[in-house]
C-alpha cells in the first residue's frame, strides 16, 4: 500500500507502550511518543512535594561562620578603638609638652634685636627672623629623616614627637621676635604672653591688643581644641619624614622650611596692619628671661 512502511521498518511493540491507532499529533503512536503514563514534571521544584525540602543552612551561612565573622568585627572594632584612644592620647601629650614648653622659650626684645642687627629698618629685621628660623626648622626636618634609616622602628613615633615640639618652640620664638619687630607686643607677664603666643601659632594670625580674642592669657578648651588640631596637621604633613635612605631627610628639611615662610607670612601680614613705627613706640622694659630656657636650633 503506497504511503504505508514496510514490515521490516516498524518497531517491535515494547512492553508498557501504547498500542492505539495512529491518531496522535502529526499521525504518530503513542509508542513513538513515548508513555502515556505520568512521567517527568515540568513543574517548578518549589510545588514538588516528592523532593526533600531545602532548609536553612542551605541559604544562610552556618552558624560557626556567623561566629567567625562576628569575631572578625568585633576585633576590628576593638583595633580601631584602641587605635583612636592611642592617637588621641599621643596628641593630648603633644599639646600637653608643647604648653609646658612655650614660657621657656628664649625670646629677644627689640632693643636686643636691634643691637644685634644693627642699620636694618623693621621689614629687613623680619626678614632676616624668617630666614634664621626658616633654617633652623629645616634642620630639625633634616635631623629626624637621618634618624628614619637607622634600624630602631620603635623609636620614630618618638622622633616625630621631637620634631613637632622642637619646630614649634622655634616657631614660637619667632613669632614673639616678630611682634617685637613691628612694636606690638602683647601685655602681660610671661605666662600670659606666651599663652598668647600659643594662641597666635595653633591660628596662625597675629596678635590685636585691640581685639581680646586673639590676646587671651588663659588656655580654654577652645584654644586647646585648636592647638590640637595644629599639632595633628603639622604631624601629618610631618610623615614623610620619616621616608629611609636620606629622602626624610630631604623631605623634612624643605617642608619645615616652607611650612615656616608660610606662617611667618601670615604673621606678618596682620602686624604690618597693626604695626607702630619705631620712633613712636613707648619705652617698654625688658623681657623676662625665662628660668629654664630651652635650648633651640640656630
Amino acid at each position: 500500500m503506497t504511503g504505508s512502511t514496510p514490515p521490516w521498518k516498524r518497531r517491535s511493540l515494547r512492553q508498557g507502550v501504547d498500542q492505539g491507532p495512529s491518531d496522535g499529533p502529526h499521525r504518530a503512536r503513542d509508542d513513538e511518543r513515548g508513555s502515556s503514563e505520568t512521567g517527568a514534571s515540568l513543574e517548578p521544584v518549589a510545588d514538588r512535594v516528592d523532593l526533600p525540602a531545602q532548609t536553612g543552612t542551605t541559604r544562610t551561612p552556618a552558624p560557626v561562620a556567623r561566629r567567625r565573622a562576628a569575631a572578625v568585627r568585633e576585633r576590628a572594632r576593638e583595633g580601631a578603638r584602641k587605635g583612636g584612644s592611642r592617637a588621641r592620647a599621643a596628641l593630648a601629650y603633644l599639646t600637653d609638652r608643647i604648653i609646658e614648653n612655650a614660657p621657656r622659650v628664649p625670646v629677644r626684645d627689640l632693643a636686643t634685636l636691634r643691637r644685634q642687627f644693627p642699620g636694618l629698618g623693621p621689614e629687613e629685621l623680619a626678614d632676616k627672623l624668617v630666614t634664621g628660623a626658616a633654617s633652623a626648622t629645616a634642620t630639625v626636618g633634616a635631623g629626624v629623616g637621618a634618624a628614619a634609616m637607622l634600624p630602631v622602628p620603635p623609636a620614630m613615633p618618638t622622633e616625630l614627637a621631637a620634631e613637632i615640639t622642637g619646630v614649634a618652640a622655634i616657631e614660637l620664638k619667632l613669632i614673639a621676635e616678630l611682634h617685637e619687630v613691628y612694636g606690638v607686643r602683647p601685655p602681660g607677664n610671661l605666662k600670659e604672653r606666651s599663652t598668647a603666643y600659643l594662641n597666635s601659632w595653633s591660628g596662625e594670625r597675629g596678635i590685636d591688643a585691640k581685639k581680646p580674642s586673639t590676646v587671651s592669657g588663659a588656655l580654654n578648651s577652645q584654644m586647646k581644641q585648636q592647638l590640637r588640631q595644629q599639632i595633628m596637621k603639622r604631624t601629618v604633613r610631618n610623615l614623610p619624614n620619616l621616608m629611609p635612605f636620606l629622602v626624610g631627610a630631604a623631605v623634612g628639611a624643605v617642608m619645615n622650611r616652607r611650612d615656616t615662610r608660610k606662617l611667618a607670612e601670615r604673621i606678618r601680614k596682620d602686624l604690618r596692619r597693626i604695626q607702630v613705627r619705631w620712633d613712636e613706640l613707648p619705652q617698654l622694659p625688658a623681657l623676662e628671661t625665662p628660668a629654664n630656657p630651652l635650648q633651640l636650633e640656630k
